[in-house]
């Protein structure tokens, strides 16, 4: 049986705004039939992907390819298979909702009974069904996201795009909106590709790829990830981090410093916590075991915090790379 290709695969693709370099040789494949968040700060490149995908902007160096299909060479194909969900609210907010949807209808050539047959099943879908006549701009947040997906997948796309698609919601509706995600991959082996700055968001794809200044520094099955970093992650907060840094170069385990704070992760760090409370009673101001999480991905494959504002030493180190002393 034929393999099908890759729902999303890019190789070395560079881009650069003036003189900041965006996307640095990224490469990354997306399977198909899969939730994929592609997870990162703000800053990272997820957007300048995100556009690339859509075909909205050229870029210079690499390859990008959608379902098959070069985003450089076939875009006008690429732009039938996709459905897109811009950031920022793309509906008439002075139109009623079965107005956008006739519109975008219009724009890929739906129409007659199609339209009504694809009508009725996303309003079905999504709980649209008595509010095809209201006016945009009286629905909440939650629905009008609804509207957007709705809008999206009117010509059966086989890649759903949505960039942070959580933006403006209340935790209710961005649960909501999981659910809806979950039904489209599982009733339409529909793939859906999302970009975030959420690290709880990233933790429900099936897989995330984790940008940071433009690289892949990470992808994988979230749980995947967290598990390389071993079973456990303790955080230290310290008004004198030097002497216990000193102290954890010599127990032979990981160890990353911001300001304050020192994070070791490693199986069995619980047993830290009695000597470092009886070597430093003065110092430390807090102790705090953890399962890994996708911050500390993150930080270990980085060596700066998520928000990318703060710079981590590793075992007193002023480098990023993590060493094992």
């Amino acid at each position: 049986m034929q393999t099908l290709p890759p729902a999303i695969d890019i190789q070395c693709l560079t881009h650069h705004y003036g003189q900041r370099l965006a996307l640095n040789e990224l490469n990354l494949q997306v399977a198909r039939g899969q939730i994929f968040a592609l997870l990162g700060p703000n800053g990272s490149g997820k957007s300048t992907l995100f556009r690339i995908l859509s075909t909205v902007m050229p870029f210079e160096n690499g390859r990008a390819g959608v379902l098959g299909y070069d985003v450089r060479q076939q875009a006008m194909t690429v732009r039938q298979h996709l459905g897109v969900v811009f950031q920022s609210p793309s509906l008439d907010r002075k139109l009623t909702v079965r107005e956008n949807l006739r519109c975008q209808a219009a724009l890929y050539g739906v129409r007659g009974a199609e339209l009504t047959s694809k009508l009725e099943q996303l309003c079905n879908q999504f709980g649209l069904q008595h509010r095809l006549a209201d006016r945009v701009d009286t629905l909440s947040g939650g629905l009008q996201r609804r509207v957007e997906l709705a809008k999206a997948l009117l010509h059966r796309p086989q890649l759903l795009l949505m960039d942070e698609p959580s933006t403006g919601l209340d935790p209710a509706a961005r649960l909501d909106l999981w659910h809806l995600l979950r039904r489209l991959q599982s009733e339409n082996n529909m793939t859906v590709a999302i970009t975030t700055h959420l690290l709880d968001e990233a933790d429900k794809a099936d897989s995330i790829a984790i940008l940071d200044r433009g690289v892949n520094v990470a992808s994988g099955r979230p749980d995947q990830l967290r598990s390389q970093l071993g079973a456990q992650v303790l955080s230290i907060t310290t008004v004198n981090p030097q002497p216990m840094l000193d102290w954890l170069a010599q127990q032979s385990v990981e160890a990353r410093q911001s300001g304050r704070e020192i994070r070791v992760s490693g199986t069995g760090v619980a047993q830290l916590v009695a000597p470092l409370s009886q070597r430093f009673p003065e110092d430390l101001q807090s102790l705090t075991i953890g399962k890994p999480s996708l911050e500390d991905v993150f930080i270990a494959r980085t060596g700066h915090r998520f928000n990318g504002s703060v710079g981590w030493d590793v075992a007193g180190d002023k480098h990023p790379e993590s060493i094992r002393i």
